[in-house]
């Protein structure tokens, strides 16, 4: 099942140190360029989805967010961190997690 493996992967990533989890390490990550890809949780805020975007405009590199189908605590329980933002910092994670996102139809950048 894809949602499934969406999950594992973001545990796998976690677990090798690639990943930024909630509102500051995900900023900080896209401030310093190590995000190649951002994630949302469905229940995550207006404001937190808007300042999100709108960092991710100050970047000349495109980086794609997605606004995915899970929830914090869904995203809490597969990497140990409840967060409602987080970034990827490894290409081939961010590659394989969006190519399971488009089949999904729920990217956004």
């Amino acid at each position: 099942m894809k949602t499934d493996k969406l999950l594992s992967l973001l545990g796998m990533c976690r677990k090798a140190n690639r990943l930024s989890c909630g509102h500051d390490g995900a900023v900080g990550a896209i401030r310093s360029g190590k995000a190649k890809l951002c994630l949302l949780s469905s229940d995550s805020s207006d404001r937190l989805r808007k300042e999100t975007e709108r960092e991710l405009k100050k970047k000349k590199e495109k980086i794609p967010l997605a606004v995915t189908k899970y929830s914090m605590i869904e995203i809490g329980n597969a990497t140990g961190l409840k967060s409602a933002v987080v970034t990827v910092d490894d290409e081939g994670f961010a590659k394989a997690m969006l190519s399971l996102l488009e089949t999904e139809e729920e990217v956004n950048g």
